[in-house]
């Protein structure tokens, strides 16, 4: 098996490296570049494609994939978030043994995550077609629609191959979901656009023109609370206080003592996030849950109006003809977020299993992506040892520092997953502007980005401070 993802790396497309680092100027030039294509592929409609011929059945998973219904991002960077889910917990269960501490590993690992993206990318794109996504399309119309979901897809695989690389910033996949996410934000303060509040009565979308014409009409408090489709001065309030408690836990962080022993008097801090694991077990909760609601969708359809005993127990769906894509029953059910303040409240059950398992997922994920991720103590205490630092009071060998280390980093990962879990539970469970996921994804990429910048200064002077810098 490692021969043939080896060859089949070897010609599948690919993103040279740069022979030379990019420059920060360069460098921002080429996530331009890539946001820009990202944002004009999610604005081009699907040729052959009638929007009319089908409601949004899977709104659920747009903010965590970064789609955008009947355009080219129809699938987003579903395929790249899901391919990367397969292969870490298939790595994290042993099912397949790899060492990721081993370069040749790594590299076996991400051809092997590369070809299951071209996988899943055709799965997908014919799970879409079939299962009723797009509505009902007729067979030339069918491969017209696969074959631009299918070069679209690999074109934001290749352009988050881009960034990653070197030529970017970042990730590509963090950088279009803080796209999209920010895009929800703005669209649910600012829009313009009206909807029928009755039969003879019309208001504004967006939370900041509809508050301008609920005061010079007289009516401030109908827009306190609305219709959980639409923003009101509730989930607005919400939505900042979220904003404001997730930067300040971002800020939370235990604090190691290190000195240089290759520069003289150099004295600071290792930082250990509260957060230690970053937005990474939402995504993946949130594409675990994404894709079980998805194909339990396609299978619904699939079987019509006659559906076999054990599918209501996995899911039931409204009718087609409905305008509600989420399910009503099953399984599925209690792991989809309420889409009501007035529903969370009133199916208390549904809450509680609902913000259960997603802390639950959040806690198991966290744990994996430590060991994954290579940032666990052992790896951790290597890097320390690499960028030629020492922890005053503890021996300068790696048995001593992963020791050290094992005080803080399990538990933190533990907690972190705790909190982060619950952070988006709650912000879902009272719909704040683009989702509890998707803010606190909005959040830390910010974050992340604001860290990068500052590593990139750092570099200048020291690349050997800066990589700690990164890994802190």
């Amino acid at each position: 098996m490692r021969d043939f993802i080896k060859s089949v790396g070897t010609v599948l497309p690919e993103i040279p490296k740069p022979e030379k680092k990019p420059t920060l100027n360069e460098r921002f030039v080429w996530t331009g570049i890539a946001l820009i294509a990202y944002l004009v592929m999610a604005a081009t409609p699907l040729y052959g494609f009638n929007g009319s011929q089908a409601n949004d059945q899977l709104a659920f998973l747009r903010v965590v994939f970064a789609s955008t219904q009947g355009t080219l991002m129809e699938l987003g960077i579903g395929p790249i978030v899901t391919a990367g889910l397969i292969l870490q917990l298939l790595v994290g269960s042993d099912i397949i043994k790899l060492d990721m501490g081993d370069s040749a590993d790594r590299a076996i690992f991400g051809s092997a995550t590369k070809l299951l993206t071209f996988i899943v990318i055709v799965g997908e794109s014919l799970a879409y077609i079939y299962g009723g996504a797009l509505g009902v399309l007729g067979q030339t119309q069918a491969l017209v629609v696969f074959v631009q979901l299918f070069v679209a897809s690999v074109l934001v695989l290749l352009l988050d191959e881009l960034i990653q690389k070197g030529w970017g910033i970042g990730s590509g996949v963090s950088l279009f979901i803080l796209a999209g996410v920010c895009q929800t934000v703005m669209w649910y303060t600012f829009s313009p656009i009206t909807f029928a509040l009755t039969a003879t009565t019309t208001a504004y979308f967006g939370f900041i023109p509809a508050t301008i014409s609920a005061f010079f009409s007289n009516s401030l408090p109908s827009i306190l609370v609305r219709d959980f489709k639409y923003p009101s001065l509730l989930t607005f309030a919400l939505t900042l206080v979220m904003i404001l408690v997730l930067v300040y836990i971002e800020g939370i962080r235990v604090e190691l003592p290190i000195t240089s022993i290759k520069y003289r008097g150099f004295q600071g801090v290792y930082p250990i996030k509260l957060l230690y694991v970053s937005n990474i077990p939402v995504i993946l909760v949130s594409a675990l849950g994404a894709n079980v609601t998805f194909f339990s969708r396609i299978l619904y359809n699939y079987y019509g109006n006659s559906p076999p005993w054990w599918m209501h127990y996995l899911a039931v769906f409204p009718a087609a003809s409905t305008n509600s894509t989420y399910p009503t029953g099953g399984v599925v059910y209690f792991l989809t977020a309420p889409q009501s303040v007035s529903q969370t409240i009133g199916d208390p059950i549904h809450s509680a299993i609902y913000l259960l398992y997603l802390v639950g997922m959040a806690v198991i994920f966290a744990r994996l992506w430590v060991e994954i991720g290579g940032l666990n103590p052992r790896a951790v205490a290597k890097n320390l040892m690499d960028a030629d630092v020492q922890v005053p009071g503890f021996r300068r060998t790696g048995l001593s520092i992963e020791q050290m280390l094992n005080r803080y980093i399990p538990t933190l990962t533990i907690i972190g997953g705790i909190l982060i879990g619950l952070i988006a539970g709650v912000s879902d469970l009272f719909g704040v502007f683009g989702t509890g996921i998707g803010i606190l994804l909005m959040v830390d990429i910010i974050l992340q980005y604001y860290q990068m910048l500052l590593k990139e200064q750092v570099e200048e002077v020291s690349p050997a401070l800066a990589g700690l810098i990164g890994a802190g």
